[in-house]
């Protein structure tokens, strides 16, 4: 008996956490940049979901993201890849042991994120809606509303 209830309050607590990181989430916007030639270029939320899960898409660019830890990270998971980060992190451990596809490489802060992009041509990027963004990069995707 003490042992489920135990089991109970676990899973709450993982529940909660979970509406609590995507409450938090719906609170923050996002926009998604790229080091791209064609300023022009917009991308939907379904391109950058392939973009960033390793699946076929018609866009060639290489994705680059924040660690889990972030709320960035966890704002972009809720919004645009619609999957928890213990959802995603199984996924790509699947997708490596079966030898077909690699996550994002990752990158500390956003301001380190921003300075990779900016010196690597044809890469991608997620960044909180209120960071500086250089203006040879082109934001390609927002949550922000327009």
């Amino acid at each position: 008996m003490q042992i489920t209830n135990s089991l109970r309050k676990l899973v709450m607590a993982s529940l909660f956490g979970v509406y609590a990181i995507n409450a938090l989430a719906q609170e923050h916007d996002i926009m998604v940049v790229a080091n791209i030639d064609n300023q022009t270029v917009k991308l939907d939320k379904v391109d950058i979901r392939n973009l960033f899960m390793g699946n076929a898409s018609d866009v060639v660019l290489e994705p680059v993201s924040l660690p889990p830890q972030t709320l960035a990270r966890a704002v972009f998971n809720t919004k645009i890849i619609g999957l928890t980060e213990s959802r995603i992190q199984s996924y790509w451990s699947q997708m490596r042991f079966s030898g077909r596809s690699r996550p994002p490489k990752e990158i500390s802060t956003v301001d380190e994120l921003i300075s990779y992009v900016s010196s690597h041509k044809d890469t991608v990027a997620f960044v909180p809606a209120s960071a500086e963004i250089p203006a040879h990069l082109t934001v390609v995707y927002s949550t922000a509303k327009m």
